[in-house]
């Protein structure tokens, strides 16, 4: 951060704008996006600028930010390219799996390190962080075949070099089909037919709750796509949110990898939160 400039920070990414808050940065958000929804009590205070790939850019340079959090996935390459011209500080973010939840600490930790206790709430997010991949990590599942759904009407997926699907791994799960989406762009979240003969050999169908937000009328319609396997609906945001809620991700992975026994009293399954 350059020396001595008061920062005006505005976070065009949920993941984004949840780390913010957690490494004590609330005091100088100055705008998100309507997605920016998480901790509520602290964000609704702070001005929003249109969604993740509409932002409005008009909005956002009245707000006069001097440092801009965007994300490869999330955002437009012009809309980053747009803020530059009025931007000191445009940081980009590519979080594509679990692991790199630690690079982006330190990448916050390095734009703000003048901030007072930026440091030490970077140091114990990284710490938390390493104590839930060792816990997931020291409890596989055996493999599985999964087909994580993100939306209908195509229904579409995810490609094995996206957070979600690398999430996913520590558990055991590969996600179907073997493909590779890419640095950036629509193949990392696939398009399906629905009648791939890949399809016959899925064993979990995940329904997430977003973007698209699937909900139990779906169930059925996942089934009817893999009738062999076991569907089950599951929090989007504690699978595919990077950044501070990374731990709480890889701890939820670890439970829907491991669910109760039918004996024990609770769900055999996370229905979305």
């Amino acid at each position: 951060m350059t020396q001595h400039m008061t920062p005006r920070i505005a976070s065009l990414v949920p993941s984004a704008t949840e780390t913010l808050v957690a490494l004590g940065l609330a005091p100088w958000l100055v705008a998100r996006t309507g997605f920016c929804i998480h901790p509520a009590e602290v964000v609704r205070q702070v001005p929003k600028v249109g969604g993740t790939k509409d932002v409005n850019l008009d909005k956002l340079r009245r707000l006069a930010p001097t440092h801009v959090v965007v994300n490869v996935d999330e955002n437009r390459r012009e809309t980053a390219d747009a803020l530059r011209s009025f931007v000191p500080h445009v940081i980009v973010t590519h979080p594509c799996g679990p692991e790199d939840n630690r690079g982006l600490f330190e990448q916050l930790r390095a734009a703000f390190t003048e901030l007072p206790g930026v440091d030490a709430r970077a140091a114990q997010l990284t710490h938390t962080f390493d104590a839930a991949l060792a816990r997931c990590r020291a409890t596989p599942a055996p493999a599985t075949s999964v087909l994580y759904l993100i939306w209908r009407e195509p229904w579409m997926t995810v490609a094995r070099d996206t957070y979600i699907s690398r999430l996913l791994a520590e558990a055991g799960w590969h996600t179907w089909p073997d493909v590779q989406g890419g640095a950036h762009g629509a193949g990392r979240y696939p398009a399906l037919r629905g009648d791939e003969p890949g399809l016959a050999d899925v064993q979990r169908v995940l329904l997430s709750s977003e973007p698209y937000r699937f909900g139990p009328a779906h169930v059925t319609e996942a089934q009817a796509l893999c009738p062999q396997a076991t569907v089950q609906l599951v929090d989007g945001e504690r699978l595919s949110w990077w950044g501070a809620r990374g731990a709480a991700g890889l701890d939820y992975l670890r439970e829907l990898a491991h669910p109760p026994a039918p004996d024990q009293d609770g769900p055999t399954h996370c229905p979305p939160h």
